[in-house]
């Protein structure tokens, strides 16, 4: 059925939660696994006007996705797992981490992506987005999301 599963992990409780359904999803089906942490590069400054060592950041938050990438691979290893994982980085100031999710999975050859969704509403998803929904919005593979283990249906 899948061959190919691609989880994207930011370190959250519930990225972690999708990663343990993908490990479980890709052993069942002998699957090969991808864990992916996209680095956000849209949010730093442009320009010679801002006063800030914009390498710096940089190299702070590909240090940051580096130790998720970590973390899941142990987690994978821990589950007796073998899972391949890279840090892949928003190609542009435009670029969305789902467009970087999805273009990673086509990229991959994955025939299926995973990736938690937090279950916000309200005030909290129109200024927080969901990365999770624009995924379903724009992925050409078909996209598994795994709720938040906390998240209560009535919530």
């Amino acid at each position: 059925m899948y061959s190919k599963i691609l989880v994207a992990v930011d370190g959250s409780d519930t990225s972690r939660h999708a990663l343990q359904q993908a490990i479980e999803l890709a052993r069942k089906l002998s699957a090969r696994l991808r864990m992916v942490h996209v680095v956000d590069m849209s949010w730093l400054p442009i320009g010679p006007e801002f006063a800030i060592d914009t390498g710096a950041l940089s190299a702070a938050r590909r240090g940051a996705g580096e130790k998720i990438i970590a973390a899941a691979r142990d987690a994978a290893r821990q589950a007796g797992f073998e899972a391949e994982s890279g840090l892949i980085e928003t190609e542009t100031p435009l670029q969305r981490v789902a467009e970087a999710i999805a273009g990673e999975a086509s990229r991959w050859g994955a025939d299926l992506a995973m990736l938690g969704t937090h279950g916000r509403r309200g005030f909290q998803h129109l200024v927080l987005g969901s990365v999770a929904e624009q995924m379903a919005r724009l992925s050409q593979t078909p996209v598994l999301l795994v709720p938040s283990p906390k998240v209560s249906p009535s919530a």
